[in-house]
């Protein structure tokens, strides 16, 4: 068996528009300089607390920034103009991956479970993934509980469980668990961040992706890569 969690935004959904527009109603609503898309960007996979504390610096009015964007952020869904689309062949993935004996999906996210369940709904995903652990459940990433407490879920070992995620926050979670942890190049972080944090593949496209984990030759790799 190989156990296969994927992190959300910005590895299986482009939600980057949406969570720019959120973070910029969230500081102007406060009377603050909303931050960069390239900080907002950064900080994605984080939870929330640990977001406003790297977007609005130590000492920065963390929780209401919090509680304004819990607020904002469902508001701003209704917006076709920030829809946030699945990545091209996402889906598709997922659910060839989910149908194999073999294999065991889970989800890493700094979402809420209310996220994951509205994502979850979209798609008819619910059935799909033997572990859910999010923002709610569990310290936030790089730390390695969720991974943790989703192989205590599935039974999995850390030389079964692969990570797939886009930040730097995914591969150093997954290397701080012992986990393999592949690095996805279409999302919100450099390929040579991904490399420093740990990343022992990073692929290109959704395509190859498929391949790394469906061919035993790359599967052997990534293991021994460990």
């Amino acid at each position: 068996m190989r156990f296969l969690v994927f992190d959300i935004d910005g590895t299986l959904v482009d939600s980057q528009n949406l969570l720019v527009a959120a973070q910029e109603a969230t500081f102007a609503a406060h009377g603050l300089p909303a931050p960069s898309r390239e900080q907002v960007l950064s900080a994605v996979g984080l939870s929330l607390a640990e977001t406003f504390r790297a977007l609005a610096g130590p000492d920065g009015p963390h929780a209401a920034l919090e509680a304004t964007y819990r607020v904002a952020f469902p508001r701003l869904l209704a917006e076709p103009a920030l829809a946030s689309p699945l990545f091209a062949g996402a889906d598709a993935l997922v659910r060839d991956l989910a149908g194999r004996q073999d294999h065991l999906l889970g989800i890493a996210t700094g979402k809420s479970q209310r996220g994951v369940r509205r994502l979850f709904d979209a798609h008819g995903w619910h059935r799909l993934f033997a572990s859910v652990q999010t923002a709610d459940d569990a310290p936030s990433k790089p730390h390695p509980a969720m991974l943790e407490q989703a192989m205590g879920e599935v039974g999995a070992l850390p030389g079964e469980t692969v990570m797939i995620g886009d930040s730097t926050y995914d591969m150093q979670m997954a290397r701080a668990a012992g986990c393999r942890a592949v690095g996805v190049g279409w999302g919100y972080c450099r390929v040579d961040a991904l490399r420093e944090a740990g990343a022992q593949v990073i692929v290109e496209s959704i395509e190859e992706l498929a391949a790394v984990l469906a061919h035993s030759d790359s599967a052997r790799a990534l293991g021994a890569a460990v």
